[in-house]
């Protein structure tokens, strides 16, 4: 029989903390061995990588490609390009309904150069592992059991 005194109610309560306290330290643990694990901090950092990667490309199509673009259309920058559907009306604050078709082209353009950025370091890559792999093993020696074997083999072979 329990008794219901203040440290009987004390301990109860120390005894619910601690397995609260063990059940988050299993969550903990665990998430630590989920996080810890070697395809989720290679995929963090591809992650991070990538985003990098895709500002770098951003600029490059933005700042590099794009201009000649322009010069050679005629001075056109594809980022003003537009289909208006409906004019903007400042004094009733209606704001201009548009397709915005330029931006689609230079979505376009930099999905293309990041794929062929990404195409050229695979052809880099598997290159160098093409390199690096080596050449088959010779057959390896027999040892003596396969010997006796084979010879047990050919004997019964010449029986039958």
């Amino acid at each position: 029989m329990q008794k219901n005194n203040l440290f009987g109610c004390q301990q109860n309560l120390f005894v619910t903390l601690d397995k609260q306290k063990s059940g988050h330290m299993a969550i903990i643990k665990e998430f630590k061995e989920f996080a810890m694990r070697g395809n989720v901090v290679d995929l963090a950092v591809g992650v991070i990588i990538g985003a990098a990667f895709g500002k770098i490309v951003t600029s490059l199509v933005a700042d590099v490609i794009m201009p000649p673009i322009g010069f050679i259309t005629g001075g056109v920058d594809f980022a003003e390009k537009k289909i208006v559907l409906k004019e903007a009306d400042p004094a009733h604050k209606i704001l201009e309904n548009a397709i915005h078709y330029g931006n689609f082209i230079n979505a376009i353009i930099q999905f293309l150069v990041v794929a062929f950025c990404i195409f050229m370091m695979v052809k880099a890559i598997n290159s160098l592992k093409k390199e690096e792999e080596p050449a088959p093993a010779a057959d390896p020696v027999p040892t003596k059991e396969e010997l006796l074997l084979t010879e047990i083999r050919d004997l019964l072979a010449k029986k039958a």
